[in-house]
């Protein structure tokens, strides 16, 4: 009998969803970090994406509990330190996943709906297999390779310029006569599998330690601070897609045309990718291709659908986190059995108790796996799970997979029901369940050392004050020790110096490192501040749509406090940000209305500076940059999403519902109430020709 799944979106209430959708902003925003900036994932590819569809499908059932911080709205994490940052001119996507047949065709209807396509209208893609390595883009200069970037979190990457420069497959000068003024040629870093065996062997020869598999080899291999590291390491390039360009005719009318002139160019392109007429061909291609795998040289996950129409793509544009145009269809996942030997419990910064299985070594998919997160005590009690069990664990790629079912045949006899605690093994404060919560936390707050402890590692982490030297490890040591319990103490530790360099393991120079590591941070970006400052449910997503809101902090801090009035126009405004609800506009003025919380913000604040929120790249010259514009009715010339998504594209913030700070109402056929209300308030609507007019596409 196979163990009980979790709880199906479609069977949740709100209060349950919208405390399972907090999980999961957490878990998934966790994962990021883990992949994108440190290569050490510690849950398989399929338990990732397993994440991010039961978040979708909880969006898509409950639209108005989407968080600010939501996973849909993320691609990747913020880049590591050791490189210098480089801002993409475009931003570099995700891409959303299918898993299903089914997810395919409604990606196919999907599109036709977008663009307002009759049923049986035939949509051409490109498919191509998905490499699991590292995403790469490529800069190109009259035809001369100028730089080079990890995608980062989307918006901004790493400077691998040089360590390309060392990979065959990236042409160092474009071949062919009149080589483009300017392009980005964008691709992934991988490396092929019996490679990357006798690199291990090579490795352990020398007694280093061998990477977990071909991903992992291939993104630390590019991201050697010394190029000649990368060098002698076999890695390889597949292009696969534009960037910026500086002539739009550089592109073709295609994605098969594009990648045609990658080709000739002198860039690798997969030999695998098809062009599939219909959805009947793509998933045939998909099927074929999963058939090949385990043949193929190097490691793959799924398969790539492009729709090939170059003019349907920028029609269709983006959303934030992914293109519309393209969507992944990933393989099944792998699976193993092994023993559950134990259950311990780790406590998180707000207190959360949070299960993680100890488990009998085992390997599942050339990788040996001991430890899964149990994720809550609801989790637990779902799939039934007790110590000793034999347990059924899934994973499609490298790391930690998650428990799926027990294997009920094999349980032992003396096997009881897992009993959650209900008090923090660290501290033995009571440990609650608030009724809208899967999360129990330790009620003990300050005094609780292990909560004291994760603040401060979070305060300097990477997506934080990113303080290089100063890990978990030394957190932990200098708080136990007294030298650190709030986050001021940390820029106060030059004044320690000497106490500091006479700790076992430490010396003049590396105290003197940490130290200007730490004066590094004396000034940071808004929106890494505020996060740093561990609100709950503020992400870095929140973060920096609060930073974006509020421009400043001083600003952001003044409109928090005036906000803890309910019916004030502070608190309104915050809650009418769309993205953050009730639920998170309460725990942002929860923190600032603690007396503590701005003492330990005032000490912080005599330390550091926050500097005013600089934004992405936008169209600045566009006339609705930076204004709100709802649309309402039915529009003739374009879709609504499609409109929306032109809108966002030229800088606007697209609202759902009129109020008095929105700017433009474009009122199409049929308008309802959203049109009543603009007149109300005396706004300016805009008909659809008015619209076109204003933003110069008449």
């Amino acid at each position: 009998m196979t163990a009980p799944r979790e709880k199906p979106a479609a069977t949740l209430t709100k209060a349950e969803a919208k405390a399972e959708l907090a999980r999961l902003a957490r878990e998934i925003e966790r994962h990021n970090r883990l992949y994108h900036q440190q290569d050490a994932p510690e849950i398989s590819d399929a338990d990732y994406d397993a994440l991010v569809r039961r978040n979708r499908d909880i969006e898509a059932r409950f639209p108005a509990l989407r968080r600010a911080d939501s996973p849909s709205e993320s691609v990747g994490a913020e880049p590591a330190g050791g490189f210098a940052k480089l801002r993409h001119s475009q931003p570099m996507l995700s891409l959303d996943n299918a898993f299903e047949e089914s997810d395919v065709g409604d990606f196919f209807a999907r599109v036709r709906r977008f663009l307002g396509l009759g049923e049986g209208a035939a949509i051409e893609v490109t498919a191509e297999p998905k490499i699991d390595g590292l995403s790469a883009s490529l800069r190109y200069e009259n035809g001369r390779f100028a730089q080079g970037a990890t995608r980062g979190d989307g918006m901004v990457g790493e400077d691998i310029t040089e360590n390309l420069k060392t990979l065959d497959d990236v042409p160092k000068v474009l071949k062919g006569s009149l080589p483009p003024a300017l392009i980005e040629v964008r691709g992934e870093v991988y490396m092929r599998r019996a490679e990357f065996s006798k690199l291990n062997e090579r490795r352990a020869a020398a007694d280093e330690p061998v990477f977990a598999n071909p991903r992992n080899a291939a993104a630390g291999s590019v991201r050697q601070l010394d190029p000649t590291v990368t060098a002698g390491r076999p890695l390889h390039f597949f292009a696969y897609a534009p960037g910026e360009v500086g002539d739009a005719r550089d592109l073709g009318d295609s994605q098969w045309n594009f990648l045609a002139r990658l080709k000739a160019r002198g860039f690798a392109v997969n030999p695998l990718a098809k062009l599939c007429r219909n959805v009947e061909e793509a998933l045939a291609f998909h099927a074929k291709i999963q058939s090949q795998r385990a043949d193929l040289p190097y490691d793959i996950d799924g398969v790539v659908y492009k729709v090939n129409r170059r003019d349907w793509q920028e029609r269709l544009g983006m959303v934030s986190r992914a293109p519309r145009w393209a969507i992944a269809h990933k393989f099944p996942a792998e699976q193993a059995e092994t023993w559950l030997r134990d259950i311990t419990i780790q406590v998180g910064r707000t207190g959360a108790l949070t299960p993680v299985a100890e488990l009998e070594p085992v390997t599942v998919g050339g990788v040996v796996v001991s430890r899964a997160t149990l994720h809550n005590e609801d989790e637990i009690a779902r799939k039934d799970i007790r110590i000793g069990d034999r347990v059924i664990l899934q994973r499609a790629g490298d790391v930690i997979p998650q428990i799926v079912a027990v294997v009920e045949k094999s349980r032992p006899k003396s096997a009881k029901p897992y009993k959650f605690p209900d008090h923090c093994p660290i501290c033995g404060s009571l440990a609650i369940r608030e009724p809208d919560e899967v999360a129990r936390r330790c009620t003990g707050g300050l005094i609780c050392p292990a909560q004291a402890v994760e603040r401060l590692k979070h305060f300097v982490g990477r997506d934080a004050f990113d303080i290089e030297g100063l890990g978990d490890k030394h957190v932990a040591e200098f708080h136990s020790d007294g030298l650190i319990k709030n986050p001021a103490d940390i820029f106060r530790l030059a004044a320690r110096r000497q106490e500091l360099a006479a700790r076992e393991g430490w010396g003049k120079q590396s105290v003197a490192k940490l130290l200007a590591a730490i004066e590094a941070r004396r000034e940071i970006a808004v929106e890494r501040f505020i996060y740093a400052l561990g609100i709950r449910q503020v992400g870095e997503a929140t973060a920096k749509l609060l930073a974006k809101n509020y421009g400043s902090f001083s600003h952001w801090r003044r409109a928090m406090i005036e906000a803890q009035d309910p019916a004030s126009p502070a608190f309104q405004e915050l809650d009418s940000i769309d993205g953050i609800g009730p639920s998170v506009a309460a725990d942002i003025v929860g923190f600032f209305a603690e007396p503590h919380n701005l003492a330990v913000l005032d000490d912080l604040l005599a330390e550091v500076k926050p500097l005013d929120y600089a934004g992405p790249v936008v169209a600045r010259d566009s006339p609705v940059a930076g204004k709100t514009i709802v649309f309402t009715g039915t529009l003739t010339r374009m879709t609504r999403p499609e409109a929306k998504a032109r809108a966002e594209a030229l800088g606007a913030k697209v609202g759902e519902s009129v109020s008095k700070k929105t700017d433009y109402v474009v009122v199409g056929s049929d308008a309802g109430s959203k049109a009543k209300k603009a007149a109300e308030l005396g706004l300016a609507t805009l008909d659809e020709d008015a619209w076109l007019k204003l933003i110069g596409e008449a």
